[in-house]
């Protein structure tokens, strides 16, 4: 992202179900070396949702008050040393690699042909 963007990334704000998960959130910061910020309202979809439509009636003067009304709930800075973040991160990408042509395109048809035999 860092690089595609030209921007380096500060931090990362997080939201939805898996923020509860306090321990992904730690291999998160520890991964990407940045803090990883959750916000202390976590499903900022529906709030989101209800910020535009504030705004929309004349409940929110504009974005600013949103922005404004943002609070931090929780922050997770880096704790791994740096051969073992990137040990992981080696690996990781090992594993990504192994899964490329993971499926035939035969494969593909023959499933589908079978799947459509079973209906």
């Amino acid at each position: 992202m860092n690089a595609d963007s030209g921007v380096d990334l500060a931090e990362l704000r997080v939201d939805g179900g898996m923020v509860a998960n306090e321990t992904l959130m730690q291999f998160q910061a520890d991964i990407l070396g940045v803090d990883v910020v959750r916000p202390e309202v976590a499903e900022t979809t529906a709030l989101g949702a209800a910020y535009a439509a504030g705004i929309a009636v004349g409940f929110w003067d504009g974005e600013q008050d949103v922005i404004d009304n943002w609070k931090e709930g929780k922050r997770w800075s880096p704790q791994m040393k740096d051969n073992e973040q990137a040990r992981l991160y080696r690996n990781w990408k090992k594993a990504v690699t192994r899964t490329f042509d993971w499926v035939d395109e035969d494969t593909e048809a023959e499933e589908a042909s079978a799947s459509e035999a079973a209906e």
